[in-house]
């Protein structure tokens, strides 16, 4: 990512559970502001613990900038935590 711009923006996910690798791919996100972004590409995804929490850690792309989002198993909750533009 360059030009990245770090967040902490609670959002809204569509995401598709299945079997596989990945049985959790995030398809869009809504932010706070409305708007909806569609995800065009997943790129990383890795889990992470933060004290008893599980985090599940996505870097992910809708063609025109990058995102991480981050999906806390415990709380059930998503965030955007990084913007980036797409070079």
């Amino acid at each position: 990512m360059n030009d990245e711009q770090l967040l902490q923006e609670r959002i809204e996910v569509v995401a598709v559970f299945g079997e596989g690798l990945n049985p959790c791919r995030p398809v869009r996100f809504r932010r706070p502001s409305g708007r909806e972004v569609t995800i065009t590409e997943i790129g990383l995804r890795h889990p992470t613990t933060v004290g008893r929490r599980t985090l599940h850690i996505f870097d992910v792309t809708d063609g025109g900038a990058d995102y991480r989002l981050e999906f806390d198993s415990h709380q059930l909750t998503w965030r955007l935590t990084m913007e980036g533009d797409r070079q």
